[in-house]
């Protein structure tokens, strides 16, 4: 409890604390119902509109996702309206994020390998959130000593140096570890200075005249990929279902 006080309550991070809760349950809670529908079991149906229009989840989400924002806005970090608000979006923002792919790609991609980057930004959203909780501050200010964060010109410098080793990670094609390193500098640094991704706009702008950096850069995105798009992908429907079987194209006779 002694914990709980002081990092959470007097910090005034108990509305986030709530939001992340409701936002992983609300997105625990749709997929086990969207695994029931999808095998025909239990007493959910897919809701359809007027003209029989099949309403999707991500409709109420973004309603809710409205009105928690707002109400997190106007409620402030302290008292039951802010507690409120946050299990509200975090309800609306689990809804939404369910079905990331499908706003995405602008079709109903939910039980297709395309449907996977949904299970993805659920999980990299709840990581974020929760380092949060934990005391990491974004862009590497957390790591400032009380004189440095006094020092507004070491602040600003310390912000900017991350953000460009974060930004440099996403030009060479590493989002996840752009994104992380917002919040763990390290993980940014260590982005910036690997090679890009071959596909990437660092590596078509800057390895286009150095073949060897574009089949190193190849041969190691290849490696990288055998090795862990295996796991990662099991790992991903082990959460939110394995996709439906593409189905398997016939040969025309000449």
């Amino acid at each position: 409890m002694g914990w709980f006080e002081r990092n959470i309550m007097e910090p005034g991070k108990l509305p986030l604390l709530l939001a992340l809760v409701s936002f992983v349950l609300t997105f625990v809670i749709t997929r086990g119902i969207t695994r029931l529908i999808r095998a025909g079991k239990g007493p959910f149906r897919n809701i359809s509109g007027s003209g029989g229009v099949h309403v999707h989840h991500v409709v109420p989400g973004v309603i809710l996702t409205i009105i928690g924002g707002f109400g997190a806005v106007a409620g402030g970090q302290y008292g039951f309206g802010s507690a409120l608000a946050a299990v509200v979006f975090g309800i609306g923002a689990g809804l939404v994020l369910d079905e990331f792919a499908l706003v995405l790609h602008l079709a109903d991609v939910y039980w297709t390998p395309d449907g996977r980057k949904s299970v993805e930004m659920v999980v990299l959203t709840a990581s974020l959130v929760g380092l949060l909780l934990l005391g990491f501050s974004p862009l590497g200010v957390d790591d400032l000593s009380e004189d440095q964060q006094q020092n507004r010109a070491v602040v600003l410098g310390n912000v900017v140096v991350n953000f460009g080793f974060a930004l440099i990670a996403l030009f060479k094609g590493k989002v996840r570890i752009a994104v992380l390193g917002v919040i763990i500098p390290l993980v940014a640094l260590v982005g910036a200075v690997r090679l890009a991704r071959p596909t990437s706009p660092w590596a078509k702008r800057f390895y286009r005249n150095r073949p060897r950096a574009r089949a190193k850069s190849g041969l190691r995105a290849y490696h990288h990929d055998r090795r862990w798009v295996g796991p990662r992908r099991r790992f991903q429907d082990w959460i939110g279902g394995a996709p439906d079987p593409e189905p398997v194209r016939s040969l025309e006779r000449r």
